[in-house]
This record gives C-alpha cells, structure tokens and sequence, in this order.
C-alpha cells in the first residue's frame, strides 16, 4: 500500500529557518514534535495545508490543523505571544471549518507584536510527528501557501 504524502507549505512569506535554531527550547528540542520555522516579512498567516482547524488558541496565536489522514499542523505566531492576549491578531477561521492550502488564517499586526514579544519567528510543527515520517525540502525562502517546505507520511 502507497503511502500518502501530505505536502506542507509555508503559512507565511519569508526566511525559512531549522526548528533546532528557535529561541525557545519547547520548539527547538521538538517537545512539540518536528517542523520548521519562519521568520516572516509580514503579511498574513494562510493554512500550509488542506485540512481541518481544530485549535485556535483563546489568544490567538496559534492554529492547528488536522488533515484527512490525521497529520496535525500547528502554526504558532511569534514567541511568548500568548502573553499579549490576543492583540495583535485577528483571526479568520473557527474551530471545525474546513481550510485549502492558501487560505487566508489570519492577519497579523507584526509592527504592533514585534516589540512586545522575543521573536516573532514562527514555528510550524507535526504536533504527531512522532507517528510520522517528516522529509524537508531545501527552501530557504517562502512565500505564504506556495513555497513547500515538508512532507510528511503516516510510518
């Protein structure tokens, strides 16, 4: 039996960076699991894949998404910006609706957030990776919803 591959793309444009080099060590260690990050130019966060949304954090900062063979996204804006308490962000989606690739998540204040927080680096991560195979591409830029920077299959 084939394995399906879900394709990953960037949720937003800008410089791709390896999760081991985010200032934080919950990402940087991968207790959250693998992935990559982005170290956005701005504009907005758009869903990597097709699937469904199944987190928006109450701060809105983060969303996670759930694809039909159960690889599972998280996008989380920034560092410690759960502490700014949803400023900032303006969120798009519910919980439960269903995202293409490239559809607008939410729109970001980066000039608002950028001086509140460590980093507005962006982590993308397989929250289930541990259950998956995770392959990088070599992109080193990104442009939201185009740029594809992992694949991933179920093991």
């Amino acid at each position: 039996m084939k394995k399906n591959k879900v394709q990953v793309f960037s949720p937003l444009s800008g410089q791709v960076i390896p999760l081991e080099q985010v200032p934080d060590p919950v990402f940087s260690q991968k207790m959250m699991g693998e992935g990559v990050a982005i170290m956005p130019t701005g504009g907005d966060v758009v869903a990597p894949i097709d699937g469904t949304v199944v987190l928006i954090s109450k701060t809105k900062h983060a969303i996670g998404i759930r694809t039909k063979d159960d690889t599972e996204v998280l996008i989380h804006v920034g560092l410690e910006t759960v502490t700014l308490k949803g400023e900032g962000f303006t969120v798009f989606v519910n919980e439960g609706d269903v995202v293409s690739t490239g559809q607008k998540l939410m729109t970001v204040d980066w000039d608002f957030i950028k001086d509140k927080v460590p980093s507005i680096i962006t982590p993308v991560v397989i929250t289930n990776s541990a259950e998956r195979t995770v392959e990088y591409t070599d992109a080193s830029a990104s442009v939201a919803g185009d740029t594809l920077v992992m694949s991933v299959s179920s093991k």
